[in-house]
């Protein structure tokens, strides 16, 4: 494998590919995500099958593009029928690593923390919120969704015991660098980071930011520039 092929995996944060093997980009890792969506709701509406077609109507891409990224799970397709609808359920859960329960920590225990224990997505997609940690020592003792608040120092004991490994931060942007590295000293090995702030962690660690004005940002400059083009 060149420099170039090497340097572009480093930089996509995924593993490089072995030499002849297709890559799997982060777009196309994306849009597994939204494919596993639509044909779980095909699934609830009895549809045995679904085409390319179907799927690029369903995210807004040619069936040109949805073949090409489904060619990364194998030969699961047939031509004039299509996809079995189950079958590629199963594999898109097992290529993003959601074929088993993942259990999550929350720190910073405020209104976005408590929405999202609220949320009944992560439970139906296979993370479960299994331990909850707040500076704010009137906070901690608590139960919120039925989950005792735990102090920080308590992280490593808490989260060896629930056997969390993924992490979400919801904390103030100038407490998230000592919560992150807190975290990952205690056994996370993956972080969704709603702070707005920039994350060094070790190369081990895997870090989502979650911008929630970034996203606002860019859905205005849409807007502005749909405006101007009229």
């Amino acid at each position: 494998m060149s420099r170039r092929r090497r340097n572009a995996a480093r930089e996509s944060k995924l593993p490089p590919p072995e030499d002849g093997e297709p890559r799997l980009s982060r777009a196309s890792v994306g849009r597994f995500s939204l494919y596993l969506r639509h044909l779980q709701q095909f699934a609830r509406e009895g549809l045995p099958t679904v085409s390319s077609g179907q799927l690029g109507l369903a995210l807004g891409k040619t069936d040109v593009q949805v073949r090409k990224d489904l060619a990364y799970l194998g030969h699961l397709g047939q031509a004039g029928v299509g996809y079995q609808v189950q079958p590629l359920i199963s594999a898109l859960r097992h290529t993003l690593g959601i074929d088993r329960e993942w259990k999550v920590a929350v720190a910073g225990v405020g209104n976005l923390a408590r929405a999202l224990l609220r949320y009944r997505g992560f439970g139906a997609q296979g993370f479960r919120i299994v331990a909850l940690f707040d500076a704010d020592a009137a906070k901690v003792g608590q139960s919120v969704d039925g989950l005792a608040v735990h102090a920080p120092a308590d992280m490593t004991q808490v989260i060896a015991d629930s056997g969390a490994e993924l992490g979400i931060i919801t904390v103030p942007s100038e407490a998230a660098q000592g919560v992150a590295e807190a975290l990952a000293a205690a056994g996370i090995h993956g972080l969704m980071n709603f702070a707005p702030v920039v994350l060094r962690l070790p190369a081990h660690v895997s870090v989502i930011n979650v911008d929630l004005a970034i996203q606002l940002e860019q859905l205005a400059f849409l807007v502005h520039l749909a405006a101007s083009e009229r």
